[in-house]
């Protein structure tokens, strides 16, 4: 117990001392949101694929690796193919066109009402994210340790929230990179345990695990009710579009760097990192299956659930220091998500809200408010973990409803704005008003959790196709709808990919 909580200890400290490090250099919000653009490519990756992997990925991938169901990691497969267009689309008119926020984009390209949509849309997908990630790890920990919830989740949180808040998107990046490394370095500490630990060695487990079905990604065959690869192959690639397209934690990541190239070279490696984390976290859980299957242990009664028995294995089977290292890779992976939403949030009330409502715009107060936000924020996010705790997560799963059909079709959105010239914001008008409420209908009808009956009327498909379907609906009616309205002018071209591929060629070399 001493030996974890020292290990602890010193991780919080380290990601302490550099938010100080980080902290003397906060004086504009050019540095304080974008470093100024001077983060290398392989740190903004390292820092984007901690920003992506989560304490869920400890918890849900081992879960679903143990119940042999290799198809929660199936959406994971399609990184390279989001990253491919986001590196050829996204990444060069955000690096032109952007100087904070993603969002400012969207005024620029259409108008203010549409940036507002998009920023509103950001903002509910995830600020009760925050409070979702730090009461999971919290919860995890205890499982694991026996300490405290309250006061892992108000540690975790106070840590996050003060390095976050002095050190700004500088201190976020450069702890991610040591959140990263210690994510790798737990994952890969707990799959030798539970390879080498079994009867028979790595060998057997693996041999196990195949005999038995373990490595099952779903049904192949096509049905619109069921979750098949092909639902999940394209609810992962419009997952992956919305985060590299539309999120700002993520395109802070592309702003940060120095040069395109840089941009480019990060988000390859955050892909990179983020598909075999995947892997590496179900195969733990598969593993573990046979673990307890070879060596005819039986699971005590109190766990009952696939997502305790990794916390049980960390618990019972791997030593404190060992353990302790992976239970620092659990913090990290909520910490820097946590950090990233914060610095995002903050940088899109003061570069967008900050601006829309008019008030003081003195570089020394908006700073200010920056900082002011983080720590606003951090405090609603740690308070809505500790309601998670009380209330067993019935208002976040309301919370997740209302964001996604608020957010209905912003992938469709992004992709009219980048790739059609054609398309203006009258055209936009009407394909988010109809997306929106597709998914209100869709959501509220659907089978297994009907708000609505409609009879005839109501959803008949598999949930995960009401994102794709929405996101479709905003393209095509949004598309059709622009043709009754004027061209947008030359200036709505030259903000497209398009535009800003002829510039790039005019430009001498």
């Amino acid at each position: 117990m001493w030996t974890s909580g020292a290990i602890i200890g010193l991780f919080f400290a380290s990601m302490i001392l550099i938010g100080i490090h980080f902290s003397r250099r906060q004086k504009s919000t050019e540095r304080y949101f974008a470093a100024q653009r001077s983060i290398p490519g392989w740190a903004a990756g390292i820092s984007l694929f901690a920003t992506l992997v989560s304490s869920v990925t400890f918890i849900a991938y081992p879960a679903a690796g143990y119940e042999g169901k290799w198809s929660l990691f199936v959406p994971a497969l399609t990184g390279p193919a989001v990253v491919a267009v986001a590196v050829l689309i996204f990444v060069p008119v955000y690096r032109n066109v952007v100087r904070i926020s993603a969002y400012e984009y969207m005024e620029k390209r259409f108008d203010t009402p549409i940036r507002v949509y998009s920023m509103v849309a950001f903002s509910l997908n995830n600020f009760a994210k925050m409070g979702f990630v730090l009461y999971l790890v919290s919860l995890t920990v205890n499982a694991v340790t026996g300490w405290d919830i309250w006061a892992t989740l108000l540690a975790c949180g106070v840590v996050t929230v003060f390095y976050t808040l002095i050190g700004g998107v500088e201190a976020v990046i450069w702890t991610e990179v040591v959140q990263g490394i210690l994510l790798w370095a737990g994952g890969f500490v707990a799959l030798a345990y539970a390879l080498l630990a079994a009867p028979g060695g790595p060998a057997a487990v693996v041999e196990a695990a195949r005999a038995n079905g373990m490595f099952d990604f779903g049904p192949v065959e096509f049905d619109w009710a069921r979750p098949t690869l092909v639902i999940l192959l394209l609810w992962g690639f419009l997952e992956g579009m919305q985060k590299y397209a539309a999120d700002q934690t993520i395109v802070q990541r592309y702003i940060v760097a120095p040069s395109d190239r840089e941009a480019r070279k990060g988000a390859w490696l955050s892909v990179g990192l983020s598909v075999p984390s995947g892997a590496l976290f179900t195969l733990i859980g598969t593993c573990l299956w046979s673990y307890y299957h070879l060596a005819g242990e039986a699971l005590p009664a109190g766990v009952t659930k696939s997502e305790q028995v990794f916390p049980y294995f960390l618990a019972t089977k791997i030593p404190p220091a060992f353990s302790a290292l992976i239970i620092a890779g659990m913090l990290s992976a909520a910490m820097s998500t946590v950090a990233s939403v914060l610095n995002g949030l903050s940088s899109v009330f003061v570069d967008d809200f900050h601006r829309l409502l008019r008030l003081r715009r003195d570089e020394r107060w908006r700073l200010w408010a920056g900082k002011l936000l983080v720590g606003v924020f951090g405090a609603l996010s740690t308070w809505i973990a500790v309601l998670l705790v009380r209330t067993q997560e019935t208002a976040l799963a309301l919370w997740y409803t209302v964001a996604s059909i608020v957010s209905a079709g912003i992938v469709g959105l992004f992709v009219l704005a980048f790739l059609s010239p054609r398309v203006n914001r009258q055209g936009i008008y009407f394909g988010l008003g109809a997306g929106v409420a597709f998914t209100l209908w869709a959501t509220m009808t659907m089978d297994g959790a009907q708000t609505f009956d409609l009879g005839v009327l109501s959803q008949p498909v598999h949930s995960y196709w009401i994102g794709v379907f929405a996101n479709g609906v905003v393209a095509v009616v949004g598309y059709l709808a622009s043709l009754f309205f004027p061209r947008p002018p030359e200036q709505a071209r030259r903000l497209t990919f398009w535009g800003c591929l002829e510039a790039s060629r005019e430009r001498p070399r």
